[in-house]
């Protein structure tokens, strides 16, 4: 026997786990309108998250998709979409639906041959490429390979916008990783207390969530592109800033993981904050709840119901529909009134300026609960709301996903399921 067989590309128990050929349809459908308004012609894709979500699987290729009647599309007497595989090329037909897939997919043809295929496409004008999201010197080479096409614009912003709006479907994976989140915030429950260490902590969450299809990345946008996506500090590691744009950094187990949980062991009556991320066939919940070995301090208890206080003032303001700036100026206003503007969301001069991030295939989505996102959440957004105050002794909050429909925001993860506070 040799070779590989593509029914061995399965989930748990044998189930297909590829993204349905439907959502497939619908969002580059959706995307060739956003380009024409864009005043685009088309767009190449290369991000891996975004091959993902236009074209079911994150091989090493390129999905050329040409804007609503320009030059290559269908409607203009062109060849429509393509997907150019570089590797592998048998994957990736199975991953965009096999025999159903909606675009066609070809081998990447030589680079001093791409303009002829686009031409013998009706492709006229230069796609765009993803000039935030790809490398420079990657970029180059295609604005290189692509002048005789013109010159290359960028659609980074326009994929970001569309990406913003989650489908049904996309919807269901986030419950489902809400699920499992909750049972790795039982296993943080069940072992531990206070002598435990932050990495043993982490280690029961993360069995649960790699039992589960979790893939070993949380993709982020912003360079570094590096996230600990399970962030669990005890007392005064909780107070310890790190690279990380996010009020709690952490220790980290060395200095090139130098954020997240390490190898502090928790003493009791310290506040530990356990913020835990689960991505579910790509998408994330993000949520935070504190723990103690023994009760809080009064001060302590304080902070957190404050916190709660922050939650709900930001959630209101996103619930009836004004804009994350709004719920920023909000939630600080009253972050301020209480006394936290000095450790909101970390210490001076390493505090952070938002109060919740969207999320999705990647953890720092737009829009931000922040100054300067002077729009709402859009119907479908998912946003985690989490307010935390940070000091040298600890840092405490909370945080949950939110998913906006038409009635308003509802929560994702557990919200009033689990306890803000648990002790051991």
């Amino acid at each position: 026997m040799s070779g590989w067989d593509t029914g061995d590309l399965t989930g748990p128990d044998g189930q297909d786990w590829r993204v349905p050929v439907s959502e497939l349809i619908q969002r580059q459908e959706t995307l060739a309108l956003h380009l024409k308004s864009a005043g685009l012609a088309g767009v190449f894709i290369q991000h891996p998250v975004d091959l993902y979500y236009f074209a079911g699987g994150r091989q090493n290729a390129t999905l050329f998709v040409p804007a609503h009647g320009a030059g290559g599309s269908n409607e203009a007497g062109g060849n429509g979409s393509v997907l150019f595989v570089r590797r592998s090329f048998k994957r990736a037909i199975f991953e965009a639906g096999g025999d159903d897939a909606p675009f066609e997919i070809v081998p990447f043809p030589r680079s001093s041959e791409l303009v002829d295929v686009l031409r013998s496409r009706g492709v006229t004008v230069a796609p765009a490429l993803q000039f935030g999201e790809i490398p420079a010197s990657y970029s180059e080479r295609f604005v290189h390979m692509l002048s005789p096409l013109g010159a290359c614009n960028d659609a980074t912003a326009v994929i970001h916008r569309q990406r913003e709006v989650k489908s049904a479907w996309e919807i269901q994976q986030m419950d489902a990783a809400a699920e499992i989140q909750y049972r790795m915030f039982e296993a943080v429950e069940a072992v531990g207390g206070e002598g435990v260490s932050e990495l043993e902590l982490v280690a029961a969450a993360e069995a649960v969530s790699r039992a589960e299809g979790f893939g070993g990345n949380i993709h982020m946008r912003r360079f570094p592109l590096q996230c600990d996506r399970g962030v669990i500090v005890a007392g005064r590691a909780g107070g310890v800033p790190s690279f990380f744009d996010s009020a709690v950094g952490g220790i980290g187990p060395h200095p090139l993981s130098g954020m997240g949980s390490g190898f502090n062991r928790i003493k009791s009556n310290e506040p530990v904050l356990v913020d835990l991320v689960h991505a579910h066939r790509g998408y994330i919940t993000d949520m935070t709840r504190m723990f103690s070995a023994g009760r809080l301090s009064d001060q302590w208890m304080q902070r957190l119901e404050d916190m709660v206080l922050v939650k709900e003032a930001v959630v209101d303001v996103l619930d009836r529909g004004d804009t994350c700036q709004l719920a920023w100026e909000e939630g600080f206003a009253l972050a301020q009134e209480l006394g936290y503007e000095e450790n909101l969301m970390g210490m001076k001069p390493d505090q952070s300026r938002f109060l919740g991030h969207s999320v999705g295939l990647q953890l720092d989505e737009s829009p931000v609960v922040a100054a300067g996102f002077d729009r709402s959440l859009p119907v479908g957004g998912a946003m985690a709301i989490e307010p935390k105050v940070v000091y040298s002794d600890g840092s405490i909050g909370s945080e949950d996903t939110w998913i906006r429909d038409d009635e308003g925001l509802r929560p994702v993860s557990a919200d009033g399921a689990w306890p803000w506070l648990t002790e051991w």
